[in-house]
């Protein structure tokens, strides 16, 4: 497996789709799917390849002068639990360090809500994210927004 940066507006959208159109579990509302897809054009795009080619892909965006937010991820269920993602954001993390980023954020579905979003919020938390803030109506009541951060100094 080989963690590539893709800077082709076309080719980000691409994988983008193919990966979260995989993911309903995650990714079942189409509008914000489609969000993350038009996103992606234009965010700092990581895909990870096998021999059979995408596999995963992670996006950083600029939130502010010193943050960057982990701004969606996806990887293939039969990949889950194997490196892939821990790789992603390793990637993600020396690149926002070298681009002179202080801090990462993620956003993601509180912790205790939804089991699939609990594995996510367990992994983001191994990963070295930390708990912020959570936002209970930011997205809606049924999805109260987690919001982790990290240093990257």
């Amino acid at each position: 497996m080989l963690i590539v940066e893709i800077t082709d507006s076309n080719e980000k959208q691409a994988i983008a789709r193919e990966i979260l159109e995989a993911l309903t579990d995650w990714f079942g509302i189409e509008e914000s799917r489609e969000e993350y897809i038009s996103g992606s054009a234009g965010w700092t795009f990581f895909a990870a390849k096998g021999t059979e080619g995408p596999i995963g892909f992670l996006c950083l965006k600029e939130t502010g002068k010193s943050t960057v937010e982990l701004a969606v991820m996806g990887v293939l269920m039969e990949h889950h639990r194997s490196g892939v993602g821990r790789r992603l954001v390793e990637k993600a993390i020396e690149t926002a360090r070298l681009q002179g980023y202080e801090f990462m954020q993620v956003k993601t579905v509180k912790m205790g809500i939804y089991e699939d979003y609990d594995r996510t919020n367990l992994f983001y938390i191994s990963c070295g994210f930390k708990e912020l803030e959570v936002f209970p109506l930011l997205w809606d009541e049924a999805n109260p927004c987690q919001i982790y951060v990290m240093s990257l100094k």
